[in-house]
């Protein structure tokens, strides 16, 4: 009897799915592409409390990263919002923020900005920078991890929704987690103790439902989504801001760099655009192979 589940984790030795509020330990079938934390599958039992994936459904998005040899593998499937964490403090890396953006305008997937740490005060120099990105509609929440400020107004984001967050080590994604998760711990150990393999094994990612709706996906370790599957075109569009000016340039093939004619140039030459962004646009560019462009 074929059954839908829902992947919540990538356990060592199999696929943990859930199905009506119990968890099953599932292999996928040979023939089957990797499957992604997120995905809705069709399982078929095969043992006590054990079961084989036999088709994964189609998805709505999915987000990828570099793995060895020149490949990519799944991050997380079916995600509605990437959430973008960074800082008051490390200072934010904004040619990854960029890039993050830029994948998440190319997979049908929402982004959005949390700032943790506020309770470490402002700086004005990150707000000109965030005020960038305000200007472009994405949405900013304010919190602390520490104090608890904002992660009400962050949790009603969160709801009805699957969402991933993103971001530089040391920002705080872990204690965001566990403040929107109190019972984190908890999830984890059934998820081991229902799969039989013992409270230490690892996960590469987590699905998480959340208290009052909506689930998270928790990732650790992945910080960097690859652009190897980005085209330079892609890039382009990546930057919400440059999409009224793709087609505009004089030549089909621009490349938006220093081309006679090139229409993000002249807007970021002129202050249409932030020069700022556009200056990391070209560092992006230059991590892409020629032959994927």
């Amino acid at each position: 009897m074929v059954k839908e589940g829902l992947v919540i984790a990538h356990l060592g030795q199999g696929i943990a799915v859930e199905h009506e509020n119990e968890i099953i330990l599932c292999q996928p079938l040979r023939r089957l592409a990797t499957v992604a934390v997120g995905d809705r599958v069709l399982w078929s039992p095969a043992g006590p409390d054990q079961g084989r994936i036999e088709e994964v459904l189609p998805r709505r998005s999915l987000l990828i990263r570099p793995s060895r040899n020149g490949k990519i593998r799944p991050v997380a499937a079916n995600i509605d919002t990437i959430f973008i964490v960074i800082a008051v403090a490390p200072y934010c890396d904004f040619l990854l923020m960029d890039q993050y953006l830029a994948i998440c305008e190319n997979s049908k997937i929402s982004a959005a900005i949390v700032l943790n740490k506020t309770d470490l005060g402002q700086d004005e120099t990150l707000e000109n920078e965030l005020l960038l990105y305000r200007n472009l509609h994405y949405p900013l929440y304010r919190v602390s991890a520490l104090t608890s400020t904002g992660l009400q107004e962050l949790g009603a984001a969160l709801k009805n929704q699957a969402s991933l967050f993103s971001g530089q080590s040391g920002v705080g994604k872990s204690s965001l987690t566990n403040a929107l998760i109190p019972d984190k711990a908890v999830k984890t150990n059934a998820i081991s103790e229902s799969t039989q393999l013992g409270r230490h094994t690892t996960t590469a990612a987590t699905l998480y439902h959340l208290p009052d709706g909506g689930d998270l996906i928790d990732s650790p370790g992945v910080s960097i989504f690859g652009l190897a599957d980005l085209s330079e075109s892609q890039l382009a569009y990546g930057y919400r801001e440059f999409q009224p000016l793709l087609g505009n340039c004089r030549f089909n093939d621009c490349r938006h760099g220093p081309d006679k004619g090139c229409a993000i140039r002249e807007a970021a030459d002129n202050g249409t655009i932030s020069m700022t962004r556009y200056r990391r646009f070209l560092k992006l560019k230059e991590k892409i192979p020629l032959m994927s462009s």
